[in-house]
């Protein structure tokens, strides 16, 4: 695909703004959809999408080559690896939102006596946990929504804030979880200097905890006062009684927890929502919340039951992937990013550690929100290019996979009015008992814990906190006067060496570094 891309590149007769088309027609529907005419319908963005691709298409220089290119973005392995994740997941939470779970909850936390702002920070800390074990965002949000959000409205919990505290508790687990796909991608694209390799995702990790428990921290601090001031509360369920609701809906944790258990094991989400989806049916039918015809059935003519809601249910998001996908495979083929790499890598601007991590966080950000805030792809587009920007001035490739990921899934993943975990979180509101369904500038007001994520890698990049270099074979060094600069030119030829000859590679390495002077030495 790259191949066919670098032999004949997209075209427009208008230049490059052709390939802005489409993504400037979704935008701008998506604007004036949501924010002034205040409805909110999935489809409805699938169309714009489309839309902008008809309209876009004329202007190609090669009108067989436009959709050829969109095509190529539907049919990327992300896009179809997506497609089939969601188409699984819905599965998953159609059969908890069936089976009563969240009357379960609502029982025991009556019982327990906890409610309004204490049930929005439990919530924040239990989908905490979730997103850590699954290393799936989307596989959180459509399991966790229908467990503590029609049960949180009820217990007086702000509907705002526990919509946040759910999407913000899914991206806590994207961001940190060792096995979760935006950690290995923004890992294994940053490049050692010194030696062969990539950053290590155990290290990777063990670096991000300081940005990502502080961002969450404040993030729960926030949760439980602001939700305790907002919500309803004692009040709100003074005449609500634990008898009024069913536990039975509690055995379905058996399903959750051996579709957890499965994700820990395996490392694979298919196989772990195979297990949850089996293991829910068994015990809901021996548990009597689960009937034949609730799985699968006929009533008046129309086919009923929990898998086919759970499709039903997830095509508006899958056509919206389809076609944000599309535009991306046109950016792509365009040279888009090609040129954005040229511009940043070239531009004489990137002369200070700071600067070069403000260009990091700005154009993950730029990226992310081509990419609608799905923070996997974009890292995997971005990751080479805060690769040669941060080994400019010998940022270390922990620090540099850190900046990007915290940007990408602080603000690049909620950013307003684009942003696919917004319109995911905002559709998983809707048919969840009496609880408001909610539109998606209102959830980015409670999604606290990527904004604090921004606001602690923002405050990391402009006072230096955790920032370390690279020095003599990838060790971390804090003074910027052992850092290690090797020209890109010189990378690549170790890099040769070392696949050809590894012993005669190490020599090269070695012969190749220079350890700047403390007079040279790159500065905040």
């Amino acid at each position: 695909m790259s191949q066919d891309r670098a032999h004949s590149p997209l075209t427009f007769r208008i230049g490059l703004f052709g390939a802005f088309i489409a993504p400037i027609v979704f935008v701008v529907s998506t604007i004036l959809f949501f924010v002034v005419f205040r409805a909110f319908d999935m489809n409805a963005l699938t169309t714009a999408a489309l839309v902008g691709l008809f309209i876009a298409a004329p202007f190609a220089r090669g009108y067989d080559s436009f959709w050829a290119a969109a095509v190529r973005g539907i049919s990327s392995p992300t896009s179809i690896t997506l497609i089939l994740l969601l188409f699984s997941i819905g599965l998953t939470s159609s059969l908890i939102k069936s089976t009563g779970i969240s009357q379960g909850f609502i029982w025991l936390s009556l019982s327990l006596g906890v409610h309004g702002g204490l049930f929005i920070a439990i919530t924040f800390a239990a989908v905490c946990a979730i997103a850590m074990a699954t290393a799936s965002s989307l596989g959180t949000m459509f399991t966790a929504f229908p467990i503590f959000y029609p049960a949180g409205f009820v217990l007086g919990a702000d509907p705002v804030l526990l919509a946040g505290a759910i999407l913000s508790g899914a991206l806590f687990g994207d961001n940190l979880a060792p096995i979760s796909d935006s950690t290995v991608i923004s890992s294994t694209t940053q490049r050692y200097r010194t030696r062969p390799g990539t950053a290590e995702v155990p290290g990777v990790v063990g670096s991000r905890l300081r940005y990502s428990l502080t961002a969450a921290a404040i993030a729960f601090c926030l949760f439980l006062g602001i939700g305790t001031l907002v919500s309803p509360g004692s009040s709100a369920i003074a005449a609500v009684s634990p008898d009024d609701f069913s536990a039975q809906g509690l055995w379905m944790l058996v399903a959750v927890v051996a579709l957890l258990a499965t994700a820990i094991v395996t490392r694979n989400i298919f196989k772990a929502v195979t297990v949850g989806l089996l293991t829910g049916i068994v015990v809901g039918l021996l548990s009597g919340v689960l009937t034949p015809a609730g799985i699968i059935g006929v009533e008046d003519e129309a086919i009923t039951g929990f898998l086919v809601g759970g499709v039903t249910n997830i095509l508006p998001i899958i056509g919206l992937n389809i076609g944000i996908f599309a535009m991306l495979g046109v950016l792509e083929s365009a040279g888009v990013l090609d040129r954005l790499v040229s511009k940043v890598v070239t531009s004489g601007w990137v002369t200070t550690p700071r600067r070069a991590e403000v260009a990091i966080g700005a154009g993950i950000l730029a990226t992310t929100t081509l990419f609608a805030g799905v923070n996997g792809p974009s890292m995997l587009v971005f990751g080479p290019i805060a690769d040669r920007i941060g080994a400019q001035v010998g940022l270390h490739p922990y620090r540099r996979a850190n900046v990007m990921d915290c940007f990408a899934l602080g603000l690049g993943s909620v950013v307003p009015v684009v942003s696919s975990f917004l319109f995911i979180a905002s559709l998983l509101t809707s048919d969840q008992g009496d609880a408001p369904a909610l539109d998606p500038m209102s959830i980015f007001t409670g999604a606290f814990y990527p904004l604090v994520l921004t606001c602690v890698i923002a405050f990391a990049v402009i006072t230096g906190w955790g920032r370390r270099y690279e020095g003599a074979h990838g060790s971390l060094e804090k003074d910027a006067s052992r850092a290690v600069i090797i020209s890109e030119a010189d990378a690549e030829y170790a890099a040769e060496a070392q696949a050809q000859a590894p012993a005669a590679a190490d020599v090269t390495t070695s012969a190749l570094k220079s350890p700047i002077s403390p007079a040279s030495a790159p500065t905040s």
